[in-house]
């Protein structure tokens, strides 16, 4: 697997994830921290010239960095839902396929504490460069357990006392302060245009929605998310 960009790297690095480094000829601050943290590593560099990384990285934003990783541990639902202080509170990506909005819910993710991430093998955006370098790095920390099917990956949270919430646009569904998040809770969020999906949404406890006070019906998934996420962090920071 590839991760390109400066940041991106750089976690991957510090994650000890990092198998070979592959560098252009630009010398800066940031380079020169890169450079450090693979010989602190043990982590073998290459110098390239810029097409080269182009061609690696397919005209990615790579900023003269691209570092081949070693594939992330594998996580189970049971790993994800295992009781703790604070409760368990997971991310679940149902058919989300544009890898800029996995990487932007990676990086809301980690800053908001999250425990883990669901995702589906099929139909889902792949966890290459383009969501390490939209995560600012945050793929490489983050948490994923990735199933075959979400709905019965629901039925395993539920099992483990954990509650699932479905964002959605409407529908009988209370606004995020109206919720106890302060419980073990699981988040599932839909693709954008076509939400989540019938089967998914009967698997979910509760639907959960944003009041929307203007002209624009709703938000990208990414900032549903980020609200949502930091709603649960608002009333765990209260209830402590």
């Amino acid at each position: 697997m590839l991760v390109y960009g400066i940041n991106p790297v750089a976690e991957a690095l510090r994650a000890q994830r990092v198998r070979r480094l592959r560098i252009s000829a630009r010398s800066d601050r940031r380079m020169d921290e890169i450079v450090a943290l693979a010989a602190k590593a043990g982590v073998p560099i290459e110098r390239v010239d810029r097409t080269s990384l182009d061609r690696v990285a397919r005209d990615g934003l790579h900023q003269g960095v691209v570092a081949d990783v070693h594939e992330g541990r594998e996580y189970s639902i049971d790993d994800l839902a295992a009781a703790g202080d604070p409760p368990p509170l997971i991310v679940v990506l149902d058919g989300i396929e544009d890898p800029h909005n996995v990487g932007a819910i990676l990086r809301t993710a980690d800053a908001a504490g999250v425990t883990g991430i669901v995702r589906q093998s099929r139909h889902a955006a792949a966890l290459d460069g383009v969501v390490g370098k939209a995560s600012a790095g945050a793929l490489a920390l983050a948490r994923i357990a990735t199933v075959v099917n979400i709905a019965r990956a629901l039925e395993e949270l539920k099992a483990a006392n954990v509650w699932v919430a479905g964002a959605v646009a409407a529908g009988g569904s209370k606004a995020p302060w109206e919720i106890d998040l302060t419980v073990g809770i699981a988040l599932v969020l839909g693709a954008e245009g076509k939400g989540i999906r019938p089967l998914v949404l009967r698997g979910c406890d509760l639907l959960v929605k944003i009041p929307m006070f203007g002209k624009v019906a709703s938000l990208n998934v990414g900032a549903a998310g980020a609200m949502l996420l930091y709603e649960v962090v608002r009333q765990r920071s209260t209830k402590a």
